[in-house]
């Protein structure tokens, strides 16, 4: 290489790396306690609104997540990868499976990094983050593909999941009632009063076939490996909303109806190869190409939303972007504060 050339390169990356050193000592490491202080402060739906407006325009890459596995059946790490052009930031996030003589450990973590220096900007503790990215997601599908008129909402699932879909999808609609139906809730009367006094529209239901009648939007958010409702139960056409667990093929509708279904799903190539009924209906003849849409194609508003001659499905599995997205949205937060 040309002596000049080199070192005019040199220059350039030494003055980036001053500019960010001025900036804020790096790396930044980020407990789980700082997370949640942060959390109230952190605008989860702008920042994967924009993050997958980037990915539709070519401005940020989402590769396959990975399952490492640890020799001697000792446990498994994902790890979710992302690169957000737009923000000038990659990352990666590690979430390990550790096989233990008693319960598993189980963590997440986000490595943020810049793509300007090649730093380390921050490790943060991501199981909170992880949480908010997947309501936070799921509701930017609601907002986009649900109708406008829809009044009725329901939810499968009262985990921590569960709830932060409520705290997120609550505001989309004028909701005349929120339905929530989980069989761990049928002899919890603390439980079901601390849901109830989350909204006065919600109503406990105690089945699923109640949950289900005459809903617009069904949100199905439990850590179940097969399905937990039954199409036959929606009375009318609905948007059903799915997430992943680590169980698996872990599906939460049969697979059998995915031919039937207006499907949408956060990444159309990401998604198929990883989501549990995508991928058995694949081995009975189903194709990805029957997708209609996806998070990157709806923000950007290059693909049609659900005409309701039948139900809509959508389908998440968690991208690394999202991790980058809402740990960048992290970081600005705490840099701004310092």
């Amino acid at each position: 290489m040309d002596k000049n050339v080199y070192s005019k390169a040199t220059e350039e990356r030494m003055d980036h790396s001053l500019e960010d050193r001025a900036d804020i000592s790096v790396p930044i490491i980020v407990d789980e306690a700082q997370v949640r202080a942060a959390l109230p402060a952190l605008d989860v739906r702008g920042a994967l609104e924009r993050m997958f407006g980037a990915l539709g325009r070519g401005e940020a890459v989402q590769p396959p997540q990975t399952l490492t596995l640890f020799p001697r059946d000792a446990g498994d790490f994902i790890t979710y990868l992302g690169v957000l052009a737009s923000e000038q930031v990659f990352g990666a996030k590690l979430s390990p499976y550790i096989a233990t003589a008693g319960a598993p450990v189980i963590t997440a973590w986000t490595a943020l990094m810049s793509m300007r220096t090649g730093r380390p900007l921050m490790w943060c503790d991501a199981a909170l983050l992880t949480t908010e990215r997947t309501a936070g997601t799921t509701a930017l599908a609601v907002d986009l593909l649900a109708k406008q008129d829809s009044s009725r909402l329901a939810i499968i699932g009262s985990g921590a999941v569960a709830l932060a879909h409520l705290r997120h999808v609550a505001p989309l609609r004028k909701w005349r009632d929120i339905r929530i139906h989980s069989p761990g809730l049928d002899n919890d009367a603390v439980r079901q009063a601390h849901i109830r006094a989350m909204d006065p529209r919600i109503v406990i239901a105690q089945t699923s076939a109640e949950c289900l009648r005459d809903a617009d939007v069904v949100m199905l958010c439990t850590s179940s490996g097969t399905p937990v409702i039954s199409l036959d139960h929606l009375t009318k056409p609905a948007l059903i909303t799915s997430i992943s667990t680590n169980v698996a093929r872990a599906h939460e509708i049969d697979p059998s109806a995915l031919p039937t279904l207006d499907v949408y799903c956060d990444y159309r190539h990401t998604t198929p190869p990883s989501a549990g009924e995508m991928v058995i209906a694949a081995e009975r003849g189903w194709s990805p190409e029957a997708i209609l849409g996806d998070l990157a194609e709806l923000v950007n508003r290059t693909c049609a939303v659900p005409s309701y001659g039948r139900h809509a499905f959508f389908r998440s599995i968690g991208l690394g972007l999202e991790d980058v997205a809402l740990a960048h949205a992290l970081y600005m937060h705490l840099r701004a504060a310092a």
